[in-house]
């Protein structure tokens, strides 16, 4: 790989196969980074496929964008045949005029345009299936938490599954405001209802009340998991054109991928198949018609051409009976738990493992966890529900494959229990734990919520989430946010179930609070000689003052006084100033 310039800063993050039993970006990186991981995989370079016409990137005003002349590109061979398998629905006859009809070259053609062929007959009913999704989203904006951004709209794809329910991916109906549907050849969008947004697996279900919307409409049936080079065909309402498209390709890796909506890590199936925006949400189908995943995310990189990435059928089945079982979505548990790899024989050794066990050694524990009441650190995790582990973090993924054993958790529900096997001090021990999604002391994502938020004398506090930081410090956030708040991110474990990382956002300028202007995201640690615990804690503190002053204990040994009546009078006149209905957001009010 070429030489890249990169700003300032930490090097990017790479996904890191021995923190599969845990989400990235919190504590559960290992000592050690795989060097084997193709630094073109990053977090930056996977994007999501919706297709958005946000204000912010669609061209309101001024001249019109040049569009590349197409017609001074030559097209390549590959993008050839892809052009030639997209076109199989019109039932389009491709044939180059330099091949004769009894030649090889015409033969080969013939017999790929039989096999696509069969596979178009099998895939073309279940295509009805296929809508297209509209979407209004209305985002909060995290660094003016009293107010929304401007609304935009976007379109993406989904499908109907049995139950009268559509499928479609979670970043298509994130913050929405409205969600309308579009059948397959008719002129009419039926509004829809939103059931159930998964975050973490970027999967949500839609229903729609009209009957009208159900007439004729067929379901699509779910797949087995599929194995490496079976055909895939992927179908949706991608950028390009506003009818149904078509592409297809083979399954080119299965294996646990970053989820990179929910970050977190999860089954996922790598293909070759052209996915674009406006695929999200659009189901892949195998040569047998049946629906083996969903489309969301796609690799762009410079090294890397035609890589997309798919929800596989287990993933989706688990969303789907989560919420038949539950009612609603509860999300995947997880171990909260750092480790490492044993495949040094050193500390094998040291650890008292005999030279038939392996397993993984325990670094850390989150303290919320359930597992903290049983296991302890250097403890060795031998088996997780009498599968064992292999000193890499893997185990047995049918024939001749290994996968991380991330993926035995995640297929457990919120609430089930799971037998581990532990060596400890050359014992072997076995417990029953119950498994729970985890919580991080810095959020990934707001799952729908609006941002908390708490104004005294023109200090506006929050607390510190993902999209807080992308808000703040924009898609380079890793590079460009402070230190201390990215090492929480990163490395920080929640000592109890409600703490948070609270900050002064800013300060609204005014008379009372002269010389503090330059404070900007710096973390809160206590108030008046009282730790602060979370953002509720701190208002309730502050607005049940009876001090002379209110003094404010900040990171790097800052502080802030403000006499306590003076501060709370001037409260009023800068909220009206800046037009803000309430010091504090409504979820601190109750």
């Amino acid at each position: 790989m070429g030489d890249h310039k990169r700003k300032r800063g930490r090097k990017p993050k790479n996904p890191s196969p021995e923190t599969l039993d845990t989400a990235p970006n919190t504590a559960t990186t290992t000592a050690t980074t795989t060097a084997t991981v193709d630094k073109a995989f990053s977090v930056g370079n996977v994007e999501l496929i919706g297709n958005p016409s946000s204000p912010r990137t669609s061209r309101r005003r001024g001249r019109p964008k040049k569009l590349p002349n197409h017609s001074d590109n030559p097209v390549s061979p590959a993008s050839e045949r892809r052009s030639t398998r997209t076109a199989i629905e019109n039932g389009a006859d491709f044939a180059s005029p330099n091949d004769a009809a009894g030649s090889p070259t015409a033969v080969v053609a013939m017999e790929a345009d039989t096999a696509w062929e069969n596979v178009s007959a099998r895939v073309l009913p279940a295509m009805d299936s296929v809508v297209k999704v509209f979407c209004v989203h209305t985002e909060p904006n995290f660094s003016l938490p009293w107010q929304r951004k401007r609304q935009y709209s976007s379109s993406s794809s989904g499908f109907v599954i049995a139950g009268r329910r559509v499928l479609t991916n979670a970043h298509s109906v994130e913050h929405y405001t409205q969600v309308k549907l579009k059948k397959r050849g008719s002129d009419t969008k039926y509004l829809a209802t939103v059931l159930a947004i998964g975050t973490e697996c970027d999967i949500a279900m839609l229903t729609v009340d009209d009957d009208e919307f159900w007439q004729g409409m067929s379901t699509v049936e779910f797949g087995d998991l599929p194995t490496l080079q079976d055909a895939v065909t992927v179908v949706g309402y991608p950028i390009g054109g506003d009818t149904i498209s078509v592409t297809s390709g083979v399954v080119s890796r299965i294996e646990i991928l970053s989820y990179v909506h929910g970050s977190t890590e999860l089954l996922g199936l790598q293909i070759d198949a052209a996915i674009n925006s406006g695929n999200s949400g659009g189901p892949a189908f195998n040569d047998k018609g049946n629906c083996v995943g969903i489309a969301f995310q796609s690799l762009k990189h410079e090294d890397a051409e035609n890589i997309g990435y798919v929800i596989p059928t287990p993933v989706i089945m688990h969303f789907i009976q989560d919420y038949e079982k539950n009612g609603k979505y509860t999300g995947f548990p997880i171990l909260g738990i750092e480790w490492q790899k044993m495949e040094n024989p050193d500390l094998r050794t040291a650890m008292g493992m005999r030279p038939n066990e392996k397993g993984v050694r325990v670094r850390r524990i989150d303290p919320t966890a359930p597992e903290s009441k049983v296991l302890k650190p250097s403890d060795v995790i031998l088996s997780f529900d009498g599968v064992d582990i292999a000193n890499d973090g893997t185990v047995p993924f049918r024939h001749g494959e290994r996968i991380g054993f991330s993926y035995l958790i995640s297929q457990k529900y919120s609430g089930d229990d799971a037998a581990i096997k532990v060596l400890r001090n050359s014992d072997v021990f076995r417990f029953d734990i119950k498994l729970h999604s985890h919580r991080r002391l810095i959020p990934a994502h707001s799952k729908g919520k609006p941002p908390s938020y708490y104004i005294i004398a023109g200090f506006v506090f929050t607390a510190v989430s993902v999209p807080y930081l992308r808000s703040e410090y924009g898609k380079d956030y890793e590079f460009e946010a402070p230190v201390k708040l990215l090492d929480k991110l990163v490395h920080a474990m929640p000592q109890s179930p409600d703490e948070q990382v609270v900050v002064v956002s800013q300060v609204l300028v005014a008379d009372i609070n002269i010389g503090y202007e330059d404070i900007v995201n710096t973390q809160v640690i206590g108030f008046n000689g009282q730790p602060v615990k979370n953002l509720k804690s701190l208002a309730t503190m502050v607005e049940g003052c009876d001090d002379e002053y209110l003094k404010f204990d900040l990171e790097y040994a800052q502080i802030v006084v403000l006499r306590t009546k003076t501060a709370k009078a001037a409260t009023l006149d800068i909220l009206a100033t800046h037009c803000i209905p309430s010091a504090m957001s409504d979820d601190l009010k109750s």
